[in-house]
């Protein structure tokens, strides 16, 4: 199969690259920014750095769903949202 798109640079509202699931960590970035993250198992919080900024963010609570979140880390501290997967 011939990949029609393998020449266009995928935007942030592109389908994703891949996925990953998370493990978040006060000390270590993520092993590829993401631009996106399901919570699979129970709602909550999600504390993360921005990929571009660098600027730490607290999101409000979430129920199980698909957010828009670039980041480069998802911290351990502050985020109680649990079955994270992250989009690249």
């Amino acid at each position: 199969m011939t990949d029609q798109f393998q020449y266009h640079t995928p935007g942030l509202d592109a389908p994703s690259l891949g996925g990953n699931a998370i493990t978040p960590s006060d000390t270590v970035d993520l092993p590829a920014p993401i631009r996106a993250v399901t919570i699979g198992t129970a709602g909550g919080t999600i504390r993360y750095t921005h990929a571009r900024t660098g600027k730490i963010c607290t999101t409000g609570p979430l129920p199980v769903n698909s957010y828009s979140i670039w980041a480069s880390r998802i911290w351990a501290t502050g985020t109680t949202a649990t079955g994270l997967t992250g989009w690249e």
